[in-house]
C-alpha cells in the first residue's frame, strides 16, 4: 500500500505479520512505480520481512526522462534522503532493519552506512563516487559516508562492465573494508529490472541469493 512518511515523502509499505526484520529499499533514479510495488510484495513474501520503499524525489512530479531526473539529483540533499530512509526503517516496526538499493539507490545505501540504522546493507551497482553530472551542493561522496560508518556491514554487488563503478572506485571501496561481489560479464542494472537489456537472469538469481544470505547475517 502507499503511505506518507512523517517528512511528507510518499512510500510503499508492505507489512509482514510476525516479521522480525524490516527491509528498506532505495529505488533507482526512476523512483516509485509498479516495478517497486511488485518487488516489495515479492521480497516481503519470500524473505518474511516488512518492507518500506520511500520515493527519492518527493514534491512536484518529475518527468520520466533522464535529464530532468539528473537535474533533480543535482538539487538533492543527502540529509533529506537519509532522513527518509530512517523514517522508512521506523515504518517497518522491526527492531532489526536492513537496506538494499539499486543504481542511484545503491549510492544512497552506501551513504546510509553512516547512519548506524541498518544492521546490514546491500547496494546493487551503487555509484561509489558521485557522477560528475550529478554533483550539487547537497551531494556528498559515498566513500566519505562509508568511512564514517560501519563498512563491514556492507556487501556491494558490482558488474565489472558497469561504467558507474570503475575498478579504481571498487578498489577504494574495498580498501575501506566493504565486501564486494563482482560479476565479470554484467553491466549496470543487471539484477532488479527484468525488462532492461542489461538484465542477466542467472547472475541476477545468484546476486539475490547472496544478498539474502548477507542480510540474514548468514555470511
Amino acid at each position: 500500500m502507499r503511505i506518507t512518511l512523517p517528512s511528507g515523502t510518499p512510500a510503499i509499505s508492505v507489512p509482514h505479520a510476525g516479521a522480525t526484520t524490516g527491509l528498506v529499499i532505495a529505488t533507482d533514479v526512476w523512483g516509485l512505480r509498479p516495478l517497486f510495488d511488485d518487488l516489495a510484495e515479492r521480497l516481503s513474501a519470500e524473505w518474511s520481512m516488512s518492507v518500506c520503499v520511500p520515493e527519492p524525489f518527493p514534491g512536484p512530479p518529475i518527468p520520466m526522462e533522464f535529464e530532468p531526473r539528473v537535474a533533480a539529483l543535482r538539487a538533492a540533499d543527502d540529509a533529506a534522503r537519509l532522513r527518509d530512509l530512517q523514517e522508512a526503517a521506523a515504518v517497518t516496526a522491526c527492531s532489526r532493519v536492513v537496506l538494499i538499493g539499486f543504481c542511484m539507490g545503491g549510492m544512497y545505501a552506501l551513504k546510509a552506512c553512516s547512519l548506524h540504522t541498518f544492521d546490514r546493507i546491500v547496494p546493487f551497482y551503487g555509484m561509489i563516487r558521485v557522477p560528475e553530472a550529478w554533483r550539487g551542493p547537497g551531494q556528498g561522496e559515498p566513500l566519505d559516508f562509508v568511512a564514517a560508518g560501519d563498512p563491514e556491514c556492507v556487501l556491494a554487488i558490482i558488474g565489472d562492465q558497469d561504467p558507474y563503478t570503475p575498478p579504481d572506485d571498487v578498489a577504494a571501496l574495498e580498501a575501506l573494508g566493504v565486501s564486494t561481489v563482482r560479476f565479470p560479464e554484467a553491466a549496470h542494472a543487471f539484477v532488479h529490472d527484468p525488462s532492461r537489456d542489461a538484465h542477466r537472469p542467472a547472475d541476477a538469481a545468484m546476486a539475490w541469493q547472496m544478498a539474502y544470505e548477507w542480510l540474514q547475517g548468514a555470511v
